[in-house]
């Protein structure tokens, strides 16, 4: 008998409340979704779905009520450097250069494993994915909103995560810097093959960047509503996709989910 095939990654069965002074808050509910090594899946829905909530528990900060995460078949239950996160605020120490924020990392997950000449290569290989080498002796002060972002994917990737998370993590920037990132991100994950969950309010951007794009439902007791396979090869050229029909498809359908069967209603 040939040996199960299990997924490289599993929200298995996930459901999570939240209680605060006795009252409960169902957030998240029957949660399923198994991801392949390497590929990029997008989770998008209203404000309120339980997005960041899942990411929360992928990374280990926060557990299942119900259920639970795997990685590679063994249970994630706290945060780990195998599961890097990047957020919307880059959260880089001040006072460091953009070398030191990185270097930090690499000293924190590699201190044991690689020399100090390598561990100083190794900073520098990040920054260089992120085209960042030319500003690696200023603070984060003195670069902009998208470089800042730059260097919180260098520091993420510098810790050699099997799972990248992303939280929204161009949300605060303009359109063009925007664009610039996302296309930098599709080169990386070209390049290291890394597996990548990212949070995003941007339909053009889940549809642009992913290979699945995982569809929540409104919370309360949010769950997953649709799973789309975007289907279209790669490398992708933005200004080619603009007109591909097989984008102009995925496109709708999220905007049908999102606008149609799910839209959102505010809070009164």
């Amino acid at each position: 008998m040939a040996p199960i095939k299990r997924p490289y990654l599993k929200l298995d069965r996930i459901g999570k409340i939240f209680e605060r002074r006795g009252v409960r808050s169902e957030v998240l509910r029957d949660i399923d979704l198994a991801i392949e090594k390497g590929e990029f899946v997008s989770i998008i829905g209203h404000s309120g779905c339980g997005k960041s909530t899942m990411l929360n528990l992928v990374a280990g900060l926060t557990q299942a009520t119900t259920g639970g995460v795997l990685l590679e078949n063994h249970e994630v239950n706290s945060p780990g450097p195998e599961r890097a996160v990047v957020f919307q605020n880059h959260s880089l120490l001040p006072w460091l250069s953009v070398y030191d924020n990185v270097r930090l990392a690499v000293d924190k997950v590699f201190s044991g494993k690689k020399s100090r000449a390598q561990r100083h290569d190794w900073t520098l290989h990040n920054l260089e994915l992120v085209q960042m080498t030319h500003a690696k002796d200023k603070r984060p002060s003195e670069i902009s909103g998208g470089m800042k972002q730059r260097v919180g994917i260098a520091r993420a990737l510098a810790m050699e995560p099997k799972v990248l998370l992303l939280d929204e993590p161009f949300g605060a920037l303009d359109a063009l810097t925007r664009a610039h990132l996302q296309d930098s991100l599709m080169d990386i994950h070209r390049t290291l093959g890394n597996t990548v969950i990212m949070i995003t309010h941007d339909v053009d951007e889940a549809v642009l960047l992913s290979d699945r794009i995982v569809m929540m439902t409104n919370g309360p007791a949010a769950t997953i509503g649709e799973l789309l396979d975007v289907g279209l090869p790669r490398p992708r050229r933005r200004l080619e996709l603009v007109s591909d029909p097989t984008y102009v498809a995925a496109r709708e359908a999220v905007l049908k989910f999102l606008y149609e069967r799910h839209a959102y209603v505010e809070a009164a």
